[in-house]
Parts: structure tokens; C-alpha cells; sequence
């Protein structure tokens, strides 16, 4: 058995002083709004005083009632019904607090944003913990009365995934101070920093496949044909992703002993999950959608909407400013302009503060194990650039979370491990398109003029974490599942709540003899008309010229199709025959990696791998590749960064794995350490 002690922690520090303080920092935020709101009226200082009293006893008595009522709104408005609630508190405040006036909703709601900016900035300059008064009141009273749990040694570890870092932009992002929080744990001692290395399939569901369940066998890419099927696999898909995790998982997950997954593709087999793709709707799962209540705590609500408008601006400054400087590379109107900034701010906000939000109840709640998603950086380094101050302000902000992590973490049940990882890094350069003037399906249709070639050259991964949010509330959470239904009927396909771009894939297959996808700088090209891959000698019959073309394409690195003598990689100067292990000419592998071959190997024997592989060059001069999608950093074959996440994990801790390359040998080397942990506290 665990050993649990019965030690009391430590209660919190002076609070009462604490109260006294943030009561004076909103009297003040009143006064200086004074001047600022035309429609907000506060003669002096005592008023102010009076004020900010009222105010703070009206949300406390209020707000749990009113804020349950609005709830399905403040969910479908990111807050903003409950902005307006909180605009009704002001008003009672005024009505209730002689010479205290508001002239209208709108003003009241102005002021409490006001109120929520100035006190954020006060809490920064005078380091007043925020967490204090709402996380580590509220949100552990209810971790003891949810979970009621015993204060132990046995250490907890938290694996904090940044979506698509490599670690040489992690030393990078530390040198250029973008990443104090991390540099200061490897700087003294207590993290180490290493680098593991990616399967050939160098993007998410590839390598949380492997992290959490220690299997990615026949998964060639983020989107992919299954020939049996004779359907296109998308690890978009909740459904296809909760396909791919039951046929993956062997029920001994890196979370199958009571862990949590948070905004995952895949669970680990956490039997705790939320905005976790492949288990939305499995009604097993204890689906915790407490964290809903984030979107109607006045404070919380307001400030992430002041964050949401904020990253918005900045992202329309952003692009102006590379427009006007001539950046390159740089996207245009369409990838960066219309609904892009509102798909931004989901990424780099809201999912980053649901996922700091539930993390610390669950260390409050003392699960043994939770493993959570970042995908803010992943999503600005495709667009702004993988090194772009663009990219690595978002770094910034989500290193600032990491030590509110480990603030909160004193006050846990239980020690924990902090571990931070990527599953992959990105590459940058200009894309093949911007390039060459035409995409791959363009290029592969002019060496292939007989035949109708289809396909889809983007993977809209963002798009996806969007979705999941919605039909996870839909599925799992009565309270707003009926007004989120009526509210995305016209965007609903099969049950389940579909934004974004339309691909009708069914259309495309039935017209399509060849099938071109995209993953970053890899293709997959399919002849759809079989159900059997075919080999080099068929396809020099079928399709005369098609892989001579692409080899001669100075965009493309190289292709490995199956032969009569095993898989060969052909590029433009030579031809590697793997299983003999032959070069003829130049090595087209030389400079992807001294393990290039054998991914290659490996992913040559999955049942779905595609006729043809294309990667597309990689410039070691420059550290630059093509994506075949429209992506400025991109992730998904070889070149580059893309191939070199890191893990920064506390020193204590012993990497006992020869290798660390697939991301299965980051399963097994976490597993140990959740295996040691346990061993060490049952001696």
C-alpha cells in the first residue's frame, strides 16, 4: 500500500492582509476609472472604498446562483452573457452605495472590465498571487469535497506537452529570456534538459500514440487513405481519433492508474478526461466539466476576455508589421486575415487557461498522474514562424502558467513532478506553393495527365481543438447541451458538430484515381483504384514519368515507393535500396538523420502506407524546408526541427532508456518513472 502521512500543510499567509490590499487596489481601479468612464460617477476616495465593498460582497453572495442560470450563454459567448452579469452587479452596487453612480449597463460593463484590467496589472507589479483567493480556496475546497484526498509523500508527476517546440528553439527561447521559468529549473539544478527524437511521422497523433500508449504502428501521417476502408483517415476526427486510440491502446496507457488527460488528442486511458478528442463520447470516462464554471467566475471571465480582445489586436499588428517590413516567409490575406484571429486566440488562450484551470484541481484533488496539450505555440510558429517573436511571446506567457503550476503545487496533498515535453518541433521556410507556384496535387497531376487527381492540402488542426470543446460540451454536459444544439444545428454532420472548412471527402474519393495529402513537408500519393499497394515497376506502367518527374523537382528530397527488391528511396542524383542497403549514385537520405532509414523501414511495412512518400528538401545551410500545406512552420516528415522535441524533467529523475528515439521510448521512459515512484513509496 501507499504510504500516507497525516500531516497538516500549511495554512495560507496572512490573507486578512491580503483582503485589506486588493480592497484598496479596487478602490483605487474605481477612482482612476472615474476618469476614464464618462458614465461612472465616484466622488472620493471613502465612496470608492464603499464601492469596491459592495461590489465584492454582491459577486460573493450573487454570483453562485445567478452565475449556474447564465451558464449555457457564457459557455456559447466566451463569457460574454456573464460580462454582462457582472455589469448588473455594479449597477445593484451603485443603486446600493450613496454617491456611487453608473448612467448605464454598457458603462457597468465597461468598468468591469476596467476593474479586472487595473487589479490584474496591480496583482503583476506588486506580486500579489492571484491563484491565492480563487484557485486555492474555491477550486480545493471543491478538490476535497470531490475527491477527498490523503496528503501523502508518493510524488505525482504533471507531463506538460508544448505542442510542435523543438529544443533548439527551447535554447533559444531561454537565451533570449522568453523562457524564464524553464531556464531557471535547468539553471539550478532541479530540471535537466534532453533531446528524443521523432518517428518519421513527426506531428501529434503520431507521437501522442506513442507517449500515451506506447503504440503508433500504421499511422503514416496526420491525414491518411485507408485502402480497406477506401475512406480518408483524419486525426482531426474525434471519431476516427477514438478508432485509432482502441485499436492502439492495450489498456495500460501512461494514465491508466486513475490519471487525468487534459486537451489531448489521445487519453493515455485516463479514466479522468476532459477536451480530450478520442474519449468525447465515451460516457465511461469521467468526463470532468467543472471547468465550464471557468467561463462564468467574474474574475477569471473577465480577464480572459481583456486576454482574447488583447491577442486579437496583436495579431492584427503582428501581420501588418511583417507586411510592412517585408518578411519573408509571410502568409497572405487569406491564411492570416478573416476568421484566423478569432482561431488564434482559442489556442493561445482559452485552451491555455482551461487546461492551467483544471490541472491545478487536479493537483489539489491529488491524482497520481495528468498529462495536458499547449497547442498556442504550434498554431502561431505555422502562421508568424517557428523563431518568430510572434511565436515565442506566446512561449512566454505559457512559461509564466508553469509557475502558477508550481506555486499551486506547495499547496497540493502531494508532491509533483513537473515535466515538460513537445511531441515534435516545426521546420520553417516558404512553402512549396509560394516556392515552386504550384502545390503537390498540381505537380503530381502534371506527370500523371491521364488520370484525375485529387486532394486535400490542409490539415486545420486548430479547427479540430475547436470542435472538440463544443461536442464535448455537447455530449457530456446537460446543462448546455441543448442550447449548444439548436445553436450549431446547420453545422451538424452525423451527430457531431463540424466548424470550420467544408471538405466533403467522399466527393473527392469518388472522383479521384490518385490521391495527393499533405503533413507539413510529407505527402502521401494514392492510387485509389486498388486496394493493394503498388510497387515501383506498376507504377513506371501506369503512370509513365510520374516518379522521374517528382525526383527531378528541385522542391522534393526525396520518394520511397515499394519495389521488387523491397523499399527505395529516389531522389534527384541517386537511389537507396533500403533492405539491401544499397546506394547507387548520391544518398538521397544524407542529411535527414542517421536514422532515417530505419523510420523508413518501419513505416514502409504499415498496411495503409501510401504508394508514394514525397518529403520535400531540406536546406541544412539555410535550416529550411517546403511545406506542402500552406504553413510557414510545419511538421509531419523529416528535415530540420520537426524531428527534435526535448523533454526538461526534474534531475532526480533518471533517463534509463538506451535511445530515445520514436516516441514509444518516451512511453516506456515515463512509465518507469510512474512505476519507480510507486515502487519507492510502497519499500
Amino acid at each position: 500500500m501507499e504510504e500516507t502521512v497525516t500531516r497538516k500543510r500549511p495554512r495560507a499567509k496572512r490573507p486578512l492582509i491580503r483582503i485589506i490590499v486588493i480592497w484598496i487596489i479596487e478602490a483605487v481601479a474605481i477612482l482612476i476609472l472615474t476618469y476614464l468612464l464618462n458614465g461612472l460617477h465616484v466622488p472620493n476616495f471613502r465612496t470608492a472604498l464603499a464601492a469596491a465593498a459592495a461590489i465584492g460582497l454582491l459577486n460573493a453572495l450573487l454570483w453562485p446562483l445567478l452565475s449556474y442560470l447564465i451558464l449555457p450563454f457564457a459557455v456559447l459567448t466566451l463569457g460574454l452573457a456573464a460580462l454582462a452579469l457582472n455589469g448588473v452587479i455594479i449597477m445593484l452596487a451603485a443603486y446600493l452605495v450613496p454617491g456611487f453612480t453608473v448612467d448605464s449597463i454598457l458603462w457597468a460593463m465597461g468598468a468591469a472590465l476596467g476593474l479586472t484590467a487595473v487589479n490584474t496589472i496591480a496583482s503583476s507589479l506588486f506580486t500579489i498571487d492571484d491563484d491565492s483567493s480563487w484557485y486555492r480556496n474555491v477550486v480545493r475546497r471543491r478538490a476535497k469535497r470531490m475527491a477527498r484526498p490523503e496528503v501523502t509523500d508518493v510524488p505525482g508527476f504533471l507531463f506538460l506537452e508544448i505542442d510542435g517546440l523543438a529544443e533548439p528553439v527551447l535554447e533559444k527561447a531561454m537565451r533570449d529570456g522568453y523562457a524564464p521559468t524553464m531556464k531557471r529549473w535547468r539553471d539550478s539544478g532541479s530540471h535537466k534538459l534532453v533531446e528524443w527524437e521523432t518517428d518519421l511521422s513527426s506531428q501529434t497523433s503520431a507521437s501522442q500514440a506513442g507517449i500515451l500508449h506506447g503504440n503508433n504502428d500504421n499511422i503514416p501521417a496526420f491525414r491518411w487513405y485507408d485502402r480497406q476502408r477506401r475512406d480518408i483517415i483524419a486525426s482531426s476526427s474525434p471519431d476516427e481519433v477514438a478508432a485509432l486510440e482502441k485499436r492502439h491502446s492495450d489498456g495500460q496507457g501512461l494514465l491508466a492508474d486513475n490519471g487525468a488527460s487534459r486537451g489531448n488528442l489521445l487519453s493515455g486511458d485516463a479514466p479522468i478526461v476532459s477536451l480530450t478528442a478520442s474519449t468525447m463520447k465515451d460516457l465511461s470516462r469521467l468526463h470532468l466539466t467543472d471547468f465550464y464554471a471557468y467561463f462564468v467566475n467574474p474574475y477569471n471571465l473577465t480577464r480572459t476576455m481583456l486576454l482574447l480582445v488583447w491577442d486579437v489586436l496583436l495579431e492584427m499588428r503582428q501581420f501588418r508589421r511583417a507586411r510592412k517590413n517585408n518578411v519573408i516567409p509571410i502568409l497572405d490575406k487569406q491564411h492570416r486575415g478573416g476568421k484566423y484571429p478569432l482561431l488564434r486566440v482559442f489556442t493561445t488562450v482559452i485552451m491555455r487557461e482551461l487546461n492551467i484551470y483544471t490541472l491545478i484541481g487536479d493537483m489539489y484533488s491529488g491524482v497520481p498522474s495528468a498529462y495536458a496539450t499547449f497547442v498556442g505555440y504550434d498554431e502561431v510558429a505555422h502562421h508568424s514562424g517557428v523563431e518568430s517573436t510572434d511565436a515565442l511571446d506566446i512561449l512566454r506567457k505559457l512559461d509564466e502558467q508553469f509557475a502558477r503550476l508550481e506555486s499551486a503545487a506547495k499547496d497540493a496533498p502531494r508532491p509533483y513532478h513537473l515535466v515538460i515535453l513537445s511531441d515534435h518541433g516545426q521546420s520553417g521556410g516558404q512553402t512549396f506553393k509560394q516556392r515552386y507556384g504550384i502545390d503537390l496535387q498540381e505537380l503530381v497531376q502534371q506527370y500523371a495527365k491521364a488520370h484525375q487527381v485529387q486532394g486535400i492540402m490542409q490539415t486545420n488542426e486548430a479547427w479540430g481543438h475547436l470542435n472538440v470543446l463544443v461536442n464535448d460540451a455537447i455530449q457530456n454536459d446537460k446543462r448546455t447541451d441543448k442550447f449548444l444544439k439548436r445553436m450549431t444545428r446547420g453545422q451538424t454532420k452525423d451527430g457531431e458538430v463540424k466548424l470550420g472548412p467544408d471538405e466533403d471527402e467522399q466527393d473527392l474519393l469518388e472522383e479521384a484515381q490518385i490521391l495527393v495529402l499533405a503533413s507539413g513537408n510529407l505527402g502521401l500519393v494514392y492510387g485509389t483504384r486498388l486496394q493493394e499497394r503498388i510497387r515501383l515497376e506498376q507504377i513506371e506502367m501506369i503512370f509513365p514519368g510520374l516518379l522521374a518527374g517528382l525526383a527531378e523537382h528541385e522542391g522534393i528530397g526525396w520518394l520511397m515507393v515499394n519495389s521488387d527488391e523491397g523499399p527505395v528511396v529516389i531522389g534527384q542524383n541517386g537511389r537507396y535500396y533500403l533492405t539491401p542497403d544499397r546506394i547507387e549514385g548520391e544518398n538521397p537520405l544524407a542529411g535527414f538523420g542517421s536514422n532515417a532509414r530505419c523510420h523508413l523501414l518501419r513505416y514502409n511495412e504499415f498496411p495503409d502506407a501510401p504508394d508514394i512518400y514525397v518529403n520535400s528538401f531540406y536546406n541544412a545551410q539555410t535550416n529550411e524546408v517546403a511545406a506542402f500545406e500552406e504553413l510557414i512552420g510545419c511538421h509531419g516528415g523529416m528535415g530540420g526541427y520537426q524531428t527534435r522535441p526535448f523533454i526538461l524533467y526534474p534531475a532526480q529523475l533518471t533517463i534509463t532508456e538506451p535511445e530515445l528515439v520514436g516516441a514509444t521510448a518516451v512511453y516506456r521512459q515515463f512509465k518507469t518513472w510512474l512505476r519507480d515512484a510507486h515502487t519507492a513509496a510502497t519499500v
